[in-house]
């Protein structure tokens, strides 16, 4: 088909939010409408005078609809050069006419992949071939063609082309929006295959991430930041929290409250409450209610929880509520609150209130744990074991020993998983012990956690050396250290951390166990009456 008189706009969306009174006001704007399927039907239902992209191409659409925009009068008229004239002149050769405003948004695949039950021939059928490739087309010659891939931009488009400010700095804005778009939607693609393959760490690795919120500065004042959000959901994440009260979060309310919902994790349907500041624990309580747990936790250290964060792993009710309100709490998250609670709690006007359901939802194996450093990215799996094996059964159980001989040719004793002193810890050690282990999992190493069963009494964290985190931990615990366990994130290198835990009353540890001088150690419990059990998995935290 020869070029029309009229500018040309080719309409096909999938999101037809706002398209028709777009598509009205191209028309008065002299725009002819071409466009495909159901966004036909709908502009013709709605007045609109579209033609079919049959019409150009002068082919029929095939294979259930797989085929339509797929050809040299869509292209062409999309990709040659207005100001190149033999570009013009095989148009007008071929019987092409230009298309001057491309409006399309692509099938919903993130929508398709979220239904429950979805199968991998939905989701393929669901992969946009059609609306990529004249996105793309259209975006590679911005001087010639407007390019729309979000209805947010409709307005602003048709204001511009009244006006005649639809400049090349304008086109390029939109030729950009094109190919991020475009390349977001190729990365959850590739991330879906990649998960249905049970690929862990592919070649080349993208992520697609949708801006949540632009945040008032960043770790600091002089930082500029945004918080993105991956563009599937994750259940029970951050990122799924329902804000009920308070201003908006900070990036450092952000940060911290994923360290305190990272931990609560751990306690699964238990009540628990963990208290977090700068990331790391101050206080975590467990009980058989709520209320139980948020006191204990309070009192674990009830100094550095001033100002802190509080992830609760049930209904937070209105005696809970009245006891959190007697101190500064920047942040709660929990599944869910009572009228009265969110009452009480709302008569403080710098809190923040969020709601997660599922909360304590366990992490996805398809989910990453990653660092960014400059020029790069250090990407791993989450830590989601706790023990070696998820052995339950080695606090019971007497640790195998045996001899190795090193390369210099001195021995060691190699220690297996178990208990590795004279004295077995009891049932009550065994709670505390377990209590402890969770909580030091998620504290930045050096760490050292002190605890009786269903609390915290010391965290001793992020150390350069392993005795100061000891110290540290039993210093915060004071006279609450007699009579608690203590967990370590890795092995003593040394029998010191022996030695001040057994100087402080402290009855029974817990480490990975995996140093050259494990026997030193173990001697040291035994003098001292302390049980202690190798778990085999250490729990390093950067």
């Amino acid at each position: 088909m020869a070029k029309t008189a009229k500018r040309r706009a080719l309409v096909s969306v999938s999101d037809k939010t706002g398209i028709v009174d777009f598509c009205k006001k191209l028309e008065k704007l002299g725009f002819e409408i071409v466009s495909t399927g159901g966004t036909l039907k709908t502009l013709k239902d709605n007045g609109i005078k579209a033609i079919s992209i049959s019409d150009v191409t002068g082919f029929r659409e095939c294979l259930d609809g797989r085929v339509k925009t797929l050809h040299p009068a869509v292209h062409a008229g999309l990709l040659a050069r207005r100001d190149v004239p033999e570009h013009m002149a095989s148009l007008g050769e071929m019987g092409y006419g230009t298309i001057d405003l491309v409006a399309v948004n692509l099938y919903p695949f993130k929508q398709t992949i979220e239904k429950p039950g979805v199968t991998l021939e939905e989701a393929i059928e669901n992969i946009d071939i059609g609306g990529p490739t004249m996105l793309r087309s259209a975006a590679k010659n911005y001087p010639g063609v407007l390019v729309v891939c979000e209805p947010s931009d409709y307005s602003e488009v048709l204001e511009r082309i009244e006006n005649g400010t639809d400049d090349l700095t304008f086109r390029l804005s939109l030729s950009y929006k094109v190919y991020r778009h475009t390349a977001a939607y190729d990365s959850l693609i590739s991330s879906y295959m990649q998960r249905i393959l049970g690929i862990e760490y592919p070649e080349h690795i993208t992520f697609a991430y949708d801006k949540a919120q632009e945040l008032r500065y960043g770790e600091n004042p002089q930082q500029s930041a945004v918080f993105y959000k991956e563009q599937t959901a994750r259940v029970g994440a951050l990122t799924a929290a329902e804000q009920l009260w308070g201003k908006e979060l900070s990036y450092n309310n952000i940060n911290d409250a994923n360290g305190a919902l990272e931990l609560l994790k751990e306690f699964g349907s238990t009540p628990a409450v963990v208290a977090c500041k700068h990331a790391n624990p101050c206080g975590v309580g467990t009980g058989k209610t709520i209320h139980e747990a948020y006191l204990k936790a309070y009192e674990s250290d009830p100094v550095s929880v001033f100002g802190g964060i509080l992830a609760i792993s049930g209904t937070v009710d209105k005696a809970t509520a009245e006891e959190i309100n007697k101190i500064f709490i920047e942040i709660v998250m929990a599944p869910d609150y009572t009228a009265d609670a969110l009452e009480v709690l709302k008569s403080k006007k710098n809190i923040r209130l969020l709601k997660i359901n599922n909360i304590t939802a366990q992490r996805e194996n398809t989910a990453y744990d990653m660092k960014k450093v400059y020029g790069g990215l250090l990407v791993q799996q989450y830590d989601n074991t706790l023990l070696a094996g998820e052995d339950m059964g080695l606090f019971e159980r007497k640790a195998e020993v045996k001899t190795e001989t090193m390369q210099s040719g001195k021995t060691k004793t190699v220690y297996g998983t178990g208990v590795v002193t004279k004295r077995m810890p009891t049932k009550e050690e065994i709670d505390a012990l377990l209590f402890a282990w969770k909580v030091v999992k998620h504290t930045k190493s050096n760490a050292i956690v002190i605890g009786k069963p269903g609390r915290t009494t010391g965290i001793g964290m992020g150390q350069t050396n392993r005795i100061w985190a000891a110290q540290q931990a039993i210093e915060h615990a004071g006279k609450e250290a007699k009579g608690s366990v203590l967990a370590s994130d890795a092995f003593f290198p040394f029998e010191d951390c022996v030695h001040a835990a057994a100087e402080a009353g402290i009855t029974a540890i817990i480490q990975p166990g995996g140093s050259l001088r494990d026997a030193d150690s173990v001697k040291a419990a035994d003098e001292a009456g302390i049980a202690m059990v190798f778990v085999g998995d250490r729990h390093f935290k950067h």
